[in-house]
Parts: structure tokens; sequence; C-alpha cells
């Protein structure tokens, strides 16, 4: 059965210092799709970010690059596991060098948190207990 995929391409200001980053919160690089230009960090079977140098990214629109430490683009929202994962990957995030953000998402059935990495781009991780979802 056909799995649909999710490619979020991200401009990065140091392709090098962006590869790190999420290498450090336990992603791989796949290098098949990898160079000078791009990274394709393997967030799941179904979700990839590819990281794209700013003129690389350029060559792909005609609108203005935003500058995500200033504006926000886009929201990227990560499922985790648990409440204890959500906070996990926050921690490794901020040690990694991103930007914890300070609203926390605490409901019973609903837990979420923040950061942005390297370039301002907002990641959320959220936990919804299953149960919930169940109805």
């Amino acid at each position: 059965m056909y799995q649909q995929m999710i490619f979020v391409n991200l401009p990065v200001n140091d392709l090098d210092a962006s590869k790190k980053f999420f290498t450090e919160l336990g992603y791989s690089i796949n290098p098949q799709f990898s160079d000078d230009n791009a990274a394709s960090v393997v967030i799941s079977d179904a979700i990839v970010a590819m990281l794209l140098t700013k003129p690389f990214y350029a060559t792909f629109t005609d609108k203005e690059i935003a500058d995500a430490a200033k504006t926000s683009e886009v929201l990227i929202a990560l499922s985790a596991e648990s409440r204890e994962k959500v906070d996990e990957l926050v921690e490794k995030a901020v040690a990694a060098g991103g930007t914890a953000s300070p609203r926390v998402q605490d409901m019973d059935f609903m837990y979420g948190r923040a950061f942005d990495d390297l370039d301002g781009h907002t990641w959320e991780i959220v936990w919804m207990d299953p149960s919930a979802v169940e109805g």
C-alpha cells in the first residue's frame, strides 16, 4: 500500500551546522539525497526535512525567503510517544544550540513544547493520550 510522505524544505544559513544539530537530536542524514547544497534529514519513514542552503532554496521559489529568526513562516509539529519523549527532544535541541519556547501546553490528554532550530524554524513536539483520540 502506498504511504504518502511529507518533505519539509527549509532554508538554512550553515548547512554543516544544521546537519550536526539534527543528528544530535537523533535523526540521520540520507547521503543519497544530500550534497553541498542540501541535506536530507530522515525524521521517520514518512517525514523528511530537506535542509537547503539559501541560494539553492531560492532556485525553487520566486518569493523572498523569510528570516525565520524574525518571522514565523511555518510551525512544524511532530508527535512524540510520551510526555517524557517531548521533554527529551526539546532538551536535546537546546543542548545542540536550539532555543526552547517558554510556552508549554499541558492538558490532561495532551502535552507539548516547542523549540527553534539554529535558523529560527519552530518545531512543536506534541504527545496526545491515545485514549483521547479513540473517542
